[in-house]
């Protein structure tokens, strides 16, 4: 098999069919996971707004992250499958950027899609901004905090209902909020 053949293969991947989406309860919408975020924060946590653009020399990013952290967040790199702690987190809660503290996702959105990564099926609104990648050869689209530009993953279609999407989150791009 060619290298073209591999990579095709690779992303046309089942991992749908491996999803557990944990929005099997019933009564439980796309929109009011996206609308009622807020719920699961701590009481009188300060929330940056998408807005509030965060622009920074590289020199401060680079005091403000560590160095894996930096190297997703602000060079577009990629940790390694299985590598973080972050997969296996199942407490409510929300899980933010770690470069900004910008809202990203809740653990209502989170699904276990079998691939290694931190997986959700859908966003906090406004939280991401996307472009096209080509670095694999085939395109893809990559996602980026919407509020300081810090690269998180790609989203692919294989994911599971109601959206049929699959946010694949690098662990070291967030940082978890237990609900209190």
């Amino acid at each position: 098999m060619d290298r073209r053949t591999l990579i095709r293969a690779l992303a046309a991947a089942p991992f749908a069919g491996l999803a557990q989406a944990q929005t099997a309860r019933k009564g439980v919408t796309v929109e009011d996971l996206q609308n009622n975020w807020k719920t699961l924060l701590p009481a009188g946590a300060e929330v940056p707004a998408a807005t509030d653009k965060l622009e920074l020399p590289k020199a401060e990013w680079k005091k403000r992250l560590d160095a894996a952290q930096y190297s997703v967040l602000r060079e577009e790199g990629t940790e390694y499958a299985g590598s973080s702690p972050l997969n296996n987190e199942k407490r409510p809660g929300v899980f933010v950027c770690a470069g900004c503290g910008l809202p990203l996702f809740t653990s209502a959105m989170k699904y276990d899609s079998g691939t290694g990564w931190p997986s959700f099926f859908t966003t906090i609104p406004g939280a991401f901004a996307t472009s096209r990648d080509f670095k694999l050869i085939l395109p893809r689209t990559e996602y980026h905090c919407a509020r300081c530009g810090g690269h998180h993953g790609h989203v692919f279609d294989d994911g599971p209902q109601p959206t049929g999407k699959r946010y694949c989150n690098n662990g070291v791009a967030l940082k978890f909020i237990p609900k209190a």
